[in-house]
């Protein structure tokens, strides 16, 4: 049975809604989690009770997850689900021990001190299980940006962890309105392609903001288990292809926006604009006439 963990767990839900899809009695080792903010730390343990997890089947850290994890003696996990907080500060390079932390240093480099969103991602997959899955939702900006970012893309590209990229729809989740990404990790891949989901136009509108339907979020679920291309929404890509794009991992990349543009036809716009030219010139000397009869009528 599987043991679960979200290590930016907010209040809980991401975890719940994992007990309420595998069953809460499938998840026999507890859900696992930890957050730095005490007020949402709080909450995520009374939203367990009110969920019926019993006290003995789950384990919420107060702390930062990054600098001092709780989990140590619990690792690895099967199922790692997280949104982490975006771009968000932390120690990094101010720190000369996280070099050498197991969880970041086998990429050789630290995410940057003003985004944590790859430290986050480097984190899940140390604590992953070699038969484990990991869901991360990304803010887009690490897929494409240089330097330290691009260094850990490689890492991961380099050695085979990323499953899958899924685009979501913008306006979805509360707080922003980007649209965010999943990176899918995974230590033992069958093939070494990495599939790309373009899910932007998956969404239903709810006043102000987009929503998932349930007949989306099967949509994207059967792409993403069928893994094969499919145009305009799904592309598998080598290893080498992302090499060659140095190691970008945006889904705009690799699967081709379908143009919805209508087709003009320029020689029949052309004959339309010359008619409309003519029948001009008749009206300018039908106005011309009359406003001519006109002033011989007054004088």
């Amino acid at each position: 049975m599987s043991k679960n963990i979200d290590p930016a767990v907010g209040s809980g839900s991401l975890l719940l809604k994992f007990a309420k899809i595998l069953g809460k009695d499938n998840v026999r080792q507890g859900f696992f989690g930890q957050d730095i903010n005490l007020t949402t730390y709080n909450l995520c343990r009374i939203n367990m009770f009110l969920h019926d997890i019993e006290y003995d089947k789950f384990d919420i850290a107060h702390g930062n997850t990054l600098t001092n994890p709780a989990h140590w003696d619990d690792e690895p996990f099967e199922a790692i689900v997280s949104n982490p907080p975006y771009s968000t500060r932390w120690a990094g390079s101010d720190n000369a021990l996280l070099i050498n932390d197991p969880r970041f240093s086998p990429a050789g480099v630290l995410a940057p001190k003003s985004k944590a969103d790859m430290a986050f991602i480097m984190h899940s997959l140390s604590w992953l299980a070699t038969n484990g899955t990991a869901a991360i939702v990304c803010f887009p900006g690490i897929l494409y940006r240089g330097g330290a970012e691009q260094k850990i893309r490689k890492y991961l590209i380099d050695n085979n962890f990323v499953d899958c990229i899924i685009q979501l729809p913008d306006n979805l989740f509360y707080g922003t309105s980007i649209a965010t990404c999943i990176m899918v990790l995974k230590k033992s891949r069958k093939d070494s392609k990495v599939l790309f989901i373009d899910a932007s136009q998956q969404f239903v509108k709810v006043t102000n903001s987009n929503k998932l339907s349930e007949e989306n979020i099967q949509t994207i679920l059967n792409t993403y288990t069928a893994r094969q291309e499919v145009e305009y929404v799904a592309s598998l890509v080598s290893a080498e292809d992302i090499a060659e794009q140095k190691y970008t991992l945006s889904v705009s990349t690799y699967v081709e926006k379908e143009d919805t543009r209508e087709v003009i036809d320029i020689k029949e716009l052309n004959r339309e604009i010359a008619r409309i030219v003519a029948r001009q010139q008749v009206l300018r000397t039908e106005i011309d006439r009359i406003v001519k009869e006109i002033e011989g009528a007054e004088t």
